[in-house]
């Protein structure tokens, strides 16, 4: 059934109602059908191709669970009060003065508003620069150290180089600038868990947290390489693990990798896959079982069959290896067969496949290594497979303003 993104955000924020036929055979009563509540998981975990909608999401469910006040003396919680989340849009909270007239002293700004007022008031007032600085060397260079103004509104950067010297301040990579933008919030969102897992809110350092509910990240720092983005993983996931406040966390990603870490790393999760259709509707499909395990396995099939086509150099293995990408796609997506994947001529293709990936043991049964032609066939199909069902495109739409 397909909704609307603020429907599927009420899904999201609210219990779940099952309906299940209860037989009593013994008895010989007629079956009857009876409801059960299940509350909103601690974690829900989305995977979504890039520009389906993440983003957008993130921003209705925020609105839902903390829409802003009509200015009327309204008395509401603040957005912060009630949500913290991490999208493309906490990145444009920061931005670069990069001094073009002496071209000598480039700056990260914040942007002031009065999210960015309240996030810098409470790092400072509990002196969290120090862990910020921390978690950002961890992910990008130990030497690369962020320097923060005194009133906390601009960062520099430079270069330490030992014996109390350091370069001039210079202006980092946009991958460097992610990571750090991402170990503010996770800085906060240390803070958060540690401060509401103190029980008795007279004895937390501070109360600035106890109304928050949600926390919704959306694909954090997408250009860490696989090393540490598994990293990252295991260390969001035990930083979830460790909560034992009421926090709910939503938690959305195109990455195959990043998701199947958070997936075996997470005990108690709801999985979904979500779907954007030609109408402008979307679907939330719950995700069961051994479809949620496949992505590093896809991940590792997709290096070998892009090396294998570069470098001119497919075998008959390599259909194999194809067909298996296909099945785990097709099983992932919900398709009832990895065929119905395959091109507009399906049945020539999918002989074609089935041909070079038979378990035939008699050797004058054996298939000869393919030709040119049929070498090609892995090539035009993997780029069918990736350019058609979203896995590791590129895309911008996510990030822009919906």
């Amino acid at each position: 059934m397909s909704k609307t993104l603020r429907e599927i955000a009420q899904e999201l924020s609210r219990p779940q109602v099952i309906r299940k036929t209860v037989k009593e055979e013994k008895r010989k009563i007629p079956p009857k059908v009876v409801e059960e509540t299940k509350p909103v998981p601690k974690v829900q975990l989305i995977y979504a191709f890039n520009g389906v909608g993440k983003t957008r999401l993130s921003r209705e469910f925020k609105q839902l669970i903390a829409p802003k006040g009509n200015g009327d003396g309204d008395e509401s919680p603040l957005p912060r009060e009630k949500i913290l989340y991490y999208n493309a849009f906490t990145e444009d909270l920061f931005f670069w003065d990069n001094d073009l007239d002496l071209d000598a002293d480039p700056k990260l700004k914040i942007q002031p508003n009065s999210y960015t007022n309240w996030l810098i008031t409470l790092l400072k007032d509990l002196g969290q620069d120090g862990n910020i600085v921390k978690h950002f060397q961890h992910y990008a260079n130990d030497k690369l150290t962020p320097h923060f103004s005194e009133d906390f509104t601009e960062v520099t950067f430079s270069l330490e180089r030992g014996d109390n010297e350091r370069s001039g301040n210079l202006k980092i990579s946009k991958g460097e600038e992610s990571n750090f933008i991402w170990s503010i919030f996770y800085t906060l969102l240390d803070q958060v868990i540690t401060t509401l897992n103190i029980a008795e809110p007279d004895e937390r350092e501070t109360n600035k947290f106890d109304q928050l509910a949600y926390i919704f990240i959306d694909d954090p720092v997408s250009s860490l390489d696989e090393n540490h983005l598994i990293e990252l993983a295991v260390n969001l996931a035990g930083l979830i693990k460790s909560s034992d406040s009421s926090l709910k966390f939503i938690i959305t990603t195109h990455s195959p990798l990043f998701y199947n870490v958070l997936y075996n790393e997470l005990n108690s999760k709801a999985c979904f896959l979500l779907e954007r259709f030609e109408d402008g509707t979307f679907a939330l499909n719950a995700k069961q079982g051994d479809s949620n395990k496949s992505f590093s396995y896809h991940l590792y099939l997709k290096q070998v069959l892009e090396k294998a086509i570069a470098e001119k150099r497919v075998q008959k293995y390599h259909f194999t290896l194809l067909r298996n990408l296909y099945e785990k796609t097709a099983s992932f997506l919900g398709y009832p067969r990895w065929s119905e994947l395959l091109p507009d001529d399906k049945q020539l293709y999918f002989n074609r496949i089935i041909q070079f990936t038979s378990h035939s043991t008699l050797s004058n049964e054996a298939v000869a290594e393919p030709n040119p032609q049929e070498k090609e066939t892995v090539n035009f199909l993997f780029k069918h497979l990736t350019d058609n069902y979203g896995y590791w495109q590129e895309k911008k739409e996510d990030g822009q303003h919906a």
